[in-house]
């Protein structure tokens, strides 16, 4: 799985949502009409020849004002000791190149070491305090996903998986995450975006999904009508043994729309390109098809 490219599209196609969820203090001056992506931007370290590729680097206008500025996100998937010196060389390189103040913003979604690390890099001297270079940095292992329930945000939605989740909480986040999506609306490129985060960092084990899928059982769609037969599911063993009788034949993301579909909320993009069959459960109801996208 290519991780930085997931997180890549997941914050370049919701920017504007990631900054108001984590960086709430940058929304009161970003002019968000005026958001540009640049290019990628590669530096190459001299001393080891390496290369290194800026994640995301965003160029934006201060709210009233003419002046632009640039945000610069680097997702670090684990935990590195030179990290914050790697910051400011990127921080020193683009403000060189373009001449603007730059917002440094680090994502660490890795799941240990859960400790705060460094955002700061010094130089200092006795008597002299050269350089204090500090970053925004985000810490979703730190982080509660409770705490991001009250504002429905498709980010926040998809890095849910990466934040801080007691074993016992993780069937019920799967389920608010994916009520989430469903009360967001989103067109169908952007909650297949979403929910292929959401699978792919939340593989609930077979314990986790029986309970799982009993809390899914319990909801009743808006019209307050059983689950059982008011949605499209309409089975109360049918999502019981998703993973035996699903998981087998597509993708995870397919559950997706097995859920959806119990929330009232069918994804319409899930379609004609495998077809599941599952038989109800009560009243002799026919054989029932879906067609889910892979």
């Amino acid at each position: 799985m290519d991780h930085d490219r997931l997180f890549k599209e997941l914050l370049r196609t919701f920017f504007v949502e990631f900054i108001a969820a984590f960086v709430p203090n940058v929304s009161a001056f970003l002019d968000a009409s005026t958001i540009e992506f640049l290019d990628k931007e590669v530096f190459t370290d001299v001393a080891s020849s390496d290369r290194h590729e800026v994640d995301l680097l965003v160029k934006a206008r201060f709210k009233g004002e003419e002046a632009f500025f640039l945000i610069h996100v680097e997702n670090q998937a684990t935990a590195q000791e030179d990290f914050a010196a790697r910051m400011f060389r990127y921080f020193a390189r683009l403000n060189e190149k373009h001449r603007l103040p730059v917002y440094p913003i680090a994502l660490l979604s890795y799941d240990r070491p859960q400790r705060p690390e460094p955002n700061r890099y010094e130089v200092v001297f006795p008597g002299l305090n050269v350089l204090a270079f500090e970053f925004q940095a985000i810490h979703l292992n730190r982080l509660n996903w409770r705490d991001y329930l009250r504002n429905p945000n498709p980010v926040a939605a998809a890095l849910m998986t990466k934040m801080k989740i007691e074993p016992q909480d993780r069937p019920r986040m799967a389920l608010e995450c994916l009520r989430m999506i469903a009360t967001l609306r989103l067109d169908p490129a952007r909650q297949t975006l979403v929910s292929s985060f959401m699978y792919a960092y939340l593989d609930l084990s077979a314990a986790e999904l029986k309970v799982y899928n009993r809390e899914l059982e319990s909801i009743r769609c808006p019209r307050k009508k059983p689950l059982c037969r008011s949605s499209i599911l309409g089975s109360r063993k049918a999502f019981v043994s998703a993973k035996s009788a699903a998981c087998a034949a597509v993708k995870p993301l397919s559950l997706l729309a097995f859920s959806l579909a119990a929330l009232g909320h069918w994804p319409s993009h899930f379609a004609n390109k495998s077809r599941i069959y599952l038989r109800k459960s009560s009243n002799n109801w026919p054989m029932q098809s879906w067609n889910l996208r892979l």
